[in-house]
């Protein structure tokens, strides 16, 4: 009988580890997957790439999900719909607040709904809140680690670069970081009564102010100091899905 696979993701329907760190680029997901122990590729359909292994000594799903929540929201159904019940997104994003420094940690405590997906699953007024107990397991890990890290909002935005209409900014609201993904998994994850929580590597400035095209050159990812901040984030994320595990089960 052919394995029972979930339709969009290609992912099984039984067997993954109960906690996954979700992460957008595929290739991202394949470094994670690097640093666990006894690791297998469970799937790679689309932008969809999943891999099992242990951290630690504690089961881990690491998976992509690509850019942009509505596709990124498709691969959290099916990850909770196959036996996630603890998800901590670990990605990329622009400082919204002066002191942010590239390749710092941010640990999202909530998030601006403006992600354009999860407007058409239910009302706006409804929250994007991180589990508490996330954010704290996240913040340990990031001390314990001696890694540069916040704690903040986070602006979960559809567009990645700006269009026509204006930018309407929240940096009068204290935002810390602005990305395209995570109020869609924390949105899931509270609808379902599961445990989540989010953290971002900086990877560029997006408040204006903060913005001096002439030194920068412009955006670019794709420096040393953000690589060792994704390295460092990546570990950090790992060992919170551990102390989650350590302290309640989740």
């Amino acid at each position: 009988m052919p394995q029972d696979l979930l339709p969009i993701t290609r992912v099984p329907r039984t067997g993954l580890p109960p906690r996954a760190l979700v992460v957008g680029d595929p290739a991202r997901a394949a470094l994670v997957a690097a640093l666990l122990d006894g690791v297998t590729e469970v799937s790679y359909h689309r932008e969809y790439r999943v891999f099992s292994g242990t951290w630690n000594g504690v089961p881990v799903t690491v998976a992509s999900h690509g850019v942009g929540a509505p596709g990124a929201v498709l691969l959290f159904q099916e990850l909770a719909d196959a036996g996630v019940r603890t998800f901590l997104r670990f990605g990329t994003a622009g400082a919204m607040k002066a002191g942010i420094g590239d390749g710092d940690l941010v640990i999202a405590e909530a998030a601006v709904r403006d992600d354009g997906v999860t407007q058409q699953l239910l009302p706006p007024e409804y929250p994007a809140y991180a589990s508490p107990e996330a954010v704290l397991a996240l913040q340990r890990a990031a001390r314990e680690a001696g890694a540069p890290h916040h704690r903040g909002i986070v602006w979960t935005r559809a567009a990645f670069q700006p269009g026509l209409l204006p930018l309407f900014s929240y940096q009068g609201a204290g935002l810390a970081a602005i990305e395209m993904e995570l109020s869609a998994l924390l949105v899931t994850a509270s609808l379902r009564g599961l445990v989540a929580g989010g953290i971002v590597v900086i990877d560029g400035a997006n408040a204006d102010e903060l913005v001096d095209e002439e030194a920068t050159g412009g955006y670019d990812p794709h420096r040393d100091v953000v690589a060792a901040g994704v390295e460092r984030g990546a570990v950090v994320s790992l060992e919170a899905l551990r102390l989650l595990a350590e302290s309640n089960g989740a």
